[in-house]
């Protein structure tokens, strides 16, 4: 059962539930989080929180996110799923509430099937988020959203609408059901879609993946400058004739006994022109001034099968410091780790047992993390669940050094009293996703100490509450004499200096991972 105080270690997390987030009006009341645990504790790293929308949070907050995360909201839950910020309500709660019945009880709409709701209603909870997620993005930042096929054309509709059709980055092929969805009427489904959008195209950061063993071996070649392989400076493909680019056909000059290079003209050098294989004119890659400025790095070489000489240039494997050799993302993921059963096995293996359904493998997340987050960023999931993200945030800190952090943002979802989860003590899934986070953060460290000394593994717990000060339900006129000592404190009797702190720090734009401090 998780530790409900936390643990000894103080990078270990401390306990909290993350409340109902629509429930009170916590912007105008000025309250919107309340620790769930002492947090007069050294730094931690991230924020487990039921992130409210509209209130003084976003202020916090507000345009820090680089990677708006994957974001995996529920979309394969029934055609009766309603998700209106209460969580879920069966089909009648829905057809009362939603005005399709008179004041005698009887429908207005003959055939609600028919009326677009199942669609709708799922667009009414994403929507709202979506728009709140915009908000939280840096220029430079990008979400990621898990899908299926039910929802894909209409989630592409309302992003166009939110982000604009400019800042479309992609749409991911995941295979992560090799064997196919049996259930479906005709053709099993074995992958997902994840859909990504920039805040601002123009200045969006995408990065690439990490190169294989395989692929690094490519790089056989080496100098005082390190690996490298040679390319051929003779462009390729689309727009690679003379005509496509006439200032960058120019000869360059080949001493056939030194294999030197130069752009001008000698008596006996060999004049080497770029030519497509059909003996039409192309273009170099590069022109006569990026020639000169990088003419280190331009190497000739004799094509025997052609008789004649050709030049390349010195691709290095190491581009400097922060610029690790990447190779760009395909539109297919096809990784065996990406498989909704690794995920399965995951949560199993950390925990104990089967408590989560569907959750997605920390690979998948980690492949997500490494295309849109740098080594020092934050990283917000606004469906956290089992807090996947979470898990894969600390694993690639411990992999590249980095320093991102990450903001977890959970429904308090209770948990069926049949099920193996709540049998094993946990209550809700915020309870999970906190878990899951002590261990797996616990599991990096133990697998490796050398690497992993520094490596902050901590967090907080926040939930949203009502404000600090109590409620005045009177004007100032209909106030007697023998009630103003009342207004001598209006904090309420149950809170500390504790929340009264953290509320100063969202008013004044303060990041709840801040460092607090107690004057000695």
């Amino acid at each position: 059962m998780p530790n409900k105080r936390g643990c000894k270690d103080h990078n270990d997390a401390v306990s909290g539930k993350a409340e109902h987030l629509a429930k009170h009006n916590v912007q105008k009341k000025g309250r919107p989080f309340k620790p769930a645990h002492d947090s007069r504790k050294p730094l931690y790293q991230a924020v487990f929180a039921s992130l409210p929308t509209g209130n003084s949070a976003s202020t916090a907050y507000l345009h820090c996110i680089k990677l708006g995360t994957n974001i995996d909201p529920p979309y394969n839950t029934g055609s009766d799923f309603i998700y209106a910020d209460d969580f879920t309500q069966d089909s009648e709660e829905y057809i009362a509430g939603s005005g399709q019945l008179d004041d005698d009880g009887n429908r207005l709409v003959q055939n609600t099937e028919s009326n677009g709701r199942f669609h709708t209603d799922w667009l009414n909870m994403l929507y709202p988020r979506l728009r709140i997620a915009k908000d939280f993005l840096s220029e430079d930042g990008l979400i990621c959203i898990s899908i299926d096929s039910n929802e894909i054309g209409n989630l592409r509709k309302i992003c166009n609408e939110i982000f604009g059709e400019g800042n479309y980055v992609t749409e991911i092929s995941v295979l992560n059901n090799p064997r196919g969805r049996q259930s479906d009427s005709f053709v099993a489904t074995v992958h997902e879609y994840l859909l990504c959008y920039a805040k601002n195209a123009s200045q969006c950061v995408v990065y690439g993946m990490p190169l294989t063993d395989e692929q690094k071996s490519e790089y056989s070649y080496s100098d005082e400058k390190g690996a490298y392989r040679l390319l051929g400076l003779r462009q390729r493909g689309v727009a690679s004739l003379r005509e496509d680019r006439p200032e960058m056909f120019f000869p360059i000059y080949v001493n056939p006994d030194s294999l030197e290079v130069s752009l001008d003209e000698h008596d006996g050098w060999e004049v080497i022109i770029p030519k497509k294989s059909d003996g039409r004119e192309g273009r170099w890659m590069w022109g006569k001034k990026k020639c000169v400025d990088d003419g280190d790095r331009l190497v000739a070489r004799m094509i025997e099968r052609r008789n004649e000489y050709d030049i390349f240039v010195k691709d290095y494997l190491d581009r400097g410091e922060d610029q690790a050799r990447t190779r760009k993302y395909r539109t297919i993921w096809d990784d065996k780790s990406i498989n909704n059963q690794v995920g399965t096995q995951e949560v199993k293996k950390l925990l104990g047992g089967e408590y989560m359904s569907f959750p997605k493998s920390a690979a998948y997340i980690q492949m997500i993390g490494r295309l849109g987050s740098g080594k020092d960023c934050v990283v917000m999931d606004f469906f956290s669940g089992s807090a996947t993200t979470a898990q894969a945030v600390m694993q690639l800190n411990e992999e590249d050094g980095g320093n991102r952090k990450f903001i977890m943002v959970q429904l308090q979802e209770e948990i069926d009293e049949k099920t193996p989860a709540f049998k094993a003590g946990y209550k809700t899934i915020c309870d999970i996703g906190e878990e899951r986070i002590r261990r797996a953060g616990k599991k990096i460290k133990e697998e490796s100490p050398m690497t992993t000394s520094n490596l902050d593994i901590g967090f907080r717990v926040f939930k949203v509450d009502t404000t600090n000060m109590n409620e005045v339900y009177y004007r100032p006129k209909e106030y007697k004499q023998g009630q103003m000592s009342f207004l001598a404190n209006n904090i309420k009797e149950d809170r500390t200096p504790e929340d009264l702190l953290f509320q100063v720090m969202l008013d004044l734009g303060v990041l709840l991972s801040s460092k607090i401090e107690e004057p000695l």
